[in-house]
């Protein structure tokens, strides 16, 4: 008998898309992230996306020694995956957003697979109300950033966390980057399984239609085949439905407050395990079963856990 296919959850606990005035539930300090990941773990995601941020403040940071505090509060209550951007944000240098991983060497570090407009700035058609002097400029500011991914920045980032024995979550935003990983699979510089994480809804992107979806799905597929790893991650109140399409069509999904605040319209997500848990059900209820961190670990030809923190 054919053994049933187990959906894997990723968890994006916090990063550099919404700021803390936005949610009163978005973890800020270590401790707040690290309990925030335990407690999506404990609901069920496998795999856990690491930002970290200035605890004064809440201002995106990739200072490596807040990345440390997280990671060894994580791993004294869980063994979840642990996955460091190395994206950080679009305002940082290369340098800035490779520090965690290249100090830490995590088993798993997603990278963006292309230069791209990154609008955050209509989040601001929301009547929020910010805390902090930066939160308001830093979103306006995306009117006129272009997020840089060239090809020698993946092409170093692949080289030097590879080097550590990391492998890689590859953030594709739109069809292109799917062509762009394709080019350094023949090249050699990424061999499979190949856990490429499509997002769907950042504007400057691909959109959020069901149609996109299945685009980026039938090109994944023609171009790693049976190397492919395929997930969805879709922002702010696509996040359910797209990524509910996405396992249907035989994929793994992302949730978390970094990509959606919202727990169903109108209402704002106390935790990350309250996504977790909305999703879980609607896979289990699907007759799905959810994959543990060391199924995860097998399906990504992962090292296992030896981050140096």
């Amino acid at each position: 008998m054919k053994q049933q296919r187990k959906v894997m959850i990723s968890c994006a606990v916090t990063g550099s898309i919404h700021t803390p005035s936005m949610s009163a539930h978005l973890p800020v300090t270590p401790h707040e992230i690290a309990e925030s990941a335990i407690g999506a773990a404990r609901a069920g995601a496998a795999v856990l996306h690491l930002h970290a941020r200035r605890p004064e403040d809440g201002f995106p940071s990739q200072d490596p020694g807040l990345f440390r505090e997280i990671v060894q509060e994580i791993r004294a209550s869980c063994d979840a995956i642990l996955n460091f951007t190395t994206g950080g944000s679009p305002i940082m240098s290369l340098e800035e957003r490779l520090a965690p991983a290249l100090e830490l060497k995590p088993e798993l570090a997603s990278l963006n697979m292309g230069s791209m407009n990154f609008g955050l700035f209509p989040m601001l058609k929301r009547d929020w109300h910010f805390a902090h002097e930066w939160e308001r400029p830093f979103i306006e500011k995306s009117r006129e950033l272009v997020f840089r991914n060239t090809f020698a920045d993946i092409e170093r980032i692949l080289k030097q966390c590879g080097a550590n024995g990391t492998r890689f979550e590859f953030e594709c935003y739109d069809t292109s980057h799917l062509y762009n990983l394709a080019h350094f699979v023949d090249r050699g510089l990424v061999k499979g399984p190949i856990f490429v994480q499509n997002v769907f809804g950042i504007l400057g992107g691909i959109g959020t239609h069901p149609e996109d979806v299945m685009h980026m799905k039938r090109t994944a597929d023609r171009l790693f085949g049976d190397d492919l790893v395929w997930s969805v991650l879709s922002a702010g109140k696509t996040q359910t439905t797209n990524i509910t399409m996405a396992a249907l069509m035989g994929g793994n999904v992302r949730v978390g407050l970094e990509d959606s605040l919202w727990d169903g319209p109108g209402r704002l997500a106390e935790s990350n395990a309250a996504q977790v848990v909305r999703i879980r059900g609607i896979l289990e209820g699907l007759s799905m079963k959810i994959a543990t961190p060391d199924d995860a670990r097998a399906l990504l030809a992962l090292r296992g856990e030896r981050t140096a923190a």
